[in-house]
């Protein structure tokens, strides 16, 4: 039985060689920009509480952007990831230029919605306890940061199609260099643009929503010039803007597989903003708290999301090239890898709960809050890990309505109800508001397993293109 076990889920060692020479670039460029968000986090986190919870609600919508710019990309590169293991570089082009035109559009959207209803947005995430001084202060913090933050939107936007493209092609390196650059001069700037240090002018927020625009556009530049100065490697980059054409066949069996996947990103990371929103209600220091827990543990889940990106990547290849029975044998050891992963990391981000939060100058109840959020949420890692892993096992074989569903369906109707029913009509206390909605992951376990288990995601999808 032992030995079954460890046939089925237990890789020997030119595997796990394999997986973490993809892994670790790509863990160490997200837990890289994660760095530099937990860093800007701190920094503001020194101005006080108000301003802190203004950026905090931004990067709320941010982060929607950010997911849904993911979601954008992820559908083409389905096919790309096929296309590569396959070899058919046009294809490969065409799924390129697809996803700079998309990225392109959500870049104007977005824009437009944060500057027309960039004040009434955060006005929902203000809890009506804060008094009205309190409440100013919240807005306007917020209100400056955004009207920067949103010049970001562009080089975030193309540089995630460029390093999308050159990780399915297994060119996870160039993307990590690109996020290292970009984290010391984040760093500098925060540290001159904040604080006034090295004759820069003290701006506060302002100058943290500069220091990230600023490393955001080095970061895209490092991935766009190592793409076309390394033709070699990226034969897809030859001749991509000599017409810029796309066959309409490509066009709509993109559009049919990544429609979903980018109303899926997008629905559900606004559902994730939405949970914030109840949690909210109870009080400012509640959306601190959860701004300092999160800060903290989105640097180590980087570990998860990334392992789950490699599924995609190295599954997707398998089902390309048509070798169903290796995908399924694969996709076997990676979901194993990347649960014990994610328990392991959990397990390190425990110790750090009660120390983290002492960074920020803020009240002893915001701090406690925080930490008690961050072990509940290291308690949380392994489901999520699962949850993640499920995902990208279902979208490598191109089920995106079914990701649609397991994403979109569990967050809308389960976590939202039970966080609004919790926060809106309880008088728990918003310890067990949090653990409650957090758990409730269990029972998108349950549905993942189920789902991968069926083996409905085995499809080669490029096989007749």
């Amino acid at each position: 039985m032992l030995s079954g076990f460890r046939k089925k889920f237990i890789g020997n060692r030119a595997f796990y060689k394999m997986v973490l020479s993809m892994a670790i670039p790509m863990i160490l460029q997200m837990m890289v920009t994660n760095l530099v968000s937990l860093i800007d986090n701190i920094m503001v986190g020194r101005l006080g509480t108000e301003p802190m919870s203004g950026v905090s609600i931004i990067n709320q919508f941010v982060f929607v952007f950010n997911v849904t710019v993911f979601g954008a990309v992820a559908g083409p590169s389905i096919f790309g990831a096929q296309f590569f293991g396959k070899g058919d570089h046009t294809g490969q082009k065409h799924t390129f230029r697809f996803r700079l035109l998309v990225c392109a559009a959500i870049i104007i959207l977005a824009a437009f919605v944060c500057r027309a209803f960039g004040s009434p947005l955060i006005s929902l995430f203000i809890s009506k306890e804060s008094n009205a001084e309190q409440a100013e202060h919240i807005l306007s913090s917020g209100m400056e940061y955004l009207k920067i933050i949103i010049i970001g939107f562009i080089p975030f936007g193309i540089g995630q199609a460029y390093s999308s493209v050159t990780r399915e092609c297994g060119n996870t390196k160039a993307p990590m260099a690109a996020a290292m650059s970009a984290v010391g001069l984040n760093i500098l700037l925060d540290w001159c643009l904040i604080f006034g240090k090295l004759g820069f002018p003290a701006m506060g927020v302002k100058g943290a929503a500069w220091a990230t625009v600023i490393a955001k556009t080095a970061e895209a530049l490092v991935v766009i010039v190592w793409t076309h100065t390394n033709k070699d490697k990226n034969k897809y980059i030859i001749g991509l803007f000599r017409d810029f054409h796309i066959p309409r066949r490509f066009i709509a069996d993109m559009t049919k597989k990544g429609i979903p996947m980018l109303v899926n990103e997008f629905l559900w990371s606004l559902g994730m903003s939405v949970v914030m929103q109840c949690y909210s209600v109870r009080s400012t220091d509640v959306v601190a708290a959860r701004n300092i827990s999160s800060t903290m543990t989105n640097l180590f889940n980087s570990v998860y999301v990334q392992m789950g990106a490699c599924i995609a990547i190295i599954v997707g290849a398998r089902l390309g090239a048509n070798k169903l029975k290796e995908a399924r044998d694969t996709d076997n050891k990676l979901l194993f890898f990347a649960v014990v992963s994610a328990a392991a990391v959990g397990i390190l981000i425990l110790p750090l709960a009660p120390l983290f939060p002492k960074l920020y100058n803020t009240e002893p109840s915001v701090r406690s809050l925080a930490a008690y959020m961050i072990v509940i949420q290291s308690l949380a890692t392994p489901l999520w890990s699962y949850t993640n892993a499920c995902y990208f096992t279902l979208r490598s074989g191109g089920k995106t309505g079914i990701t649609f569903l397991f994403d979109f369906g569990f967050t809308w109707l389960i976590m939202i109800p039970l966080a609004a029913v919790l926060a809106y009509c309880t008088d728990l206390d918003i310890r067990i508001v949090f653990a409650a909605v957090t758990f409730s992951e269990i029972i998108k376990v349950a549905i993942g397993y189920f789902m991968v288990r069926s083996n409905i995601w085995i499809n080669n999808i490029v096989d007749d293109k």
